[in-house]
């Protein structure tokens, strides 16, 4: 029996936990939470009450503060942190991290300040990991549910994208490989902001044209900066683009589309984070998301104008204005 690890006791990290402890392979699986009073609520009532409440914990997970305990013996790391707190958590965990280990970032979003990758958050902190990356359109409560739920492991590393594919596998948690672990992070990271941008337009009540207008139009903006940094365009079209931008702008778990809808309501953005109990990672992927097109020279019109209207310097209803009144183009 291998120990898998999960950094991050959030909604995310306990979903995760609960489908590994279904699999085939027998995990014995860890998840670790920085607040000692959160895993022993977890570990007494068998329920994330804070993140996840309503789903039954397994007794056979184990719930632990101690990051040691944790990484003890840890053949797999999964980090489900959010962005803002990944490089903080893996150089914690570095030293107790096992060599030869595998590090799997379940993570979607960019490093504010340095707009890194987790991969390469990961790289950084923990040279001598072995990573992949875990992706794809999937609400926790639908997984911890075990709702048929498709995603996508992608590594450079065609023989570790195997093992994991079959180590993760669980009934009702299907995966899929991919070598475009650019692609598939950049996905990740940009679905979220285009998803503020369609809760906006669905709290204003303008229609299903519109927002599948913006739906198609956010991912040729995801394309084209994903093809200028070097990634494949195909896998935007697959699980990772399409799959979780659809997804994330339609499904009412998403808590980015939640942000957009309350903006448009007039609520600030610091009013609506602090009614959140999770984390909406388009929030501070917004910013770095536009200095990489930057430095490419490439345009974002709608994450642009969501990151004017997060900075408070833009409304919702007038960036929709300017998005429609751009010079007419070729598709």
């Amino acid at each position: 029996m291998s120990r898998v690890a999960i950094l991050g006791a959030g909604s995310w990290g306990t979903a995760l936990a609960i489908v590994l402890s279904r699999t085939a392979h027998a995990h014995e699986v860890w998840l670790w939470t920085r607040d000692s009073n959160h895993a022993q609520s977890i570990w007494r009532s068998k329920e994330n009450r804070k993140y996840l409440p309503g789903i039954n914990v397994p007794a056979a997970i184990r719930i632990s503060p101690s990051m040691a305990e944790t990484l003890r013996g840890a053949a797999i790391v999964v980090g489900a942190m959010p962005s803002a707190h990944a490089r903080k958590v893996y150089s914690a965990a570095a030293d107790a991290i096992p060599a030869g280990a595998i590090v799997v970032s379940a993570t979607k979003g960019l490093e504010p300040g340095t707009h890194a990758r987790m991969s390469e958050v990961i790289a950084s902190a923990v040279p001598e990991a072995r990573i992949a990356v875990l992706s794809g359109p999937s609400f926790a409560l639908e997984v911890a549910k075990g709702s048929p739920t498709a995603v996508v492991i992608a590594s450079a590393d065609v023989t570790l994208t195997a093992d994991l594919l079959e180590q993760f596998a669980a009934p009702n948690f299907r995966l899929y490989g991919n070598d475009d672990v650019l692609g598939v992070e950049l996905a990740g990271a940009m679905k979220n902001v285009i998803a503020i941008a369609a809760g906006m337009c669905q709290g204003l009540g303008l229609g299903a044209n519109t927002l599948a207008a913006l739906i198609t139009r956010g991912l040729a903006e995801m394309a084209r900066l994903a093809a200028a940094l070097g990634a494949r365009p195909e896998t935007l079209s697959g699980l990772a683009g399409l799959g979780d931008l659809v997804l994330t702008c339609n499904g009412v778990l998403s808590r980015n589309r939640h942000v957009g809808m309350e903006l448009a309501k007039g609520r600030s953005i610091s009013e609506i984070l602090a009614g959140m109990s999770g984390v909406a990672e388009g929030v501070d992927t917004a910013k770095p998301l536009l200095a990489l097109a930057r430095e490419r020279n490439v345009e974002l019109p709608i994450s642009m104008q969501v990151e004017a209207i997060l900075r408070g310097d833009q409304s919702p209803r007038a960036a929709i204005r300017e998005i429609m009144e751009r010079p007419q183009k070729k598709e």
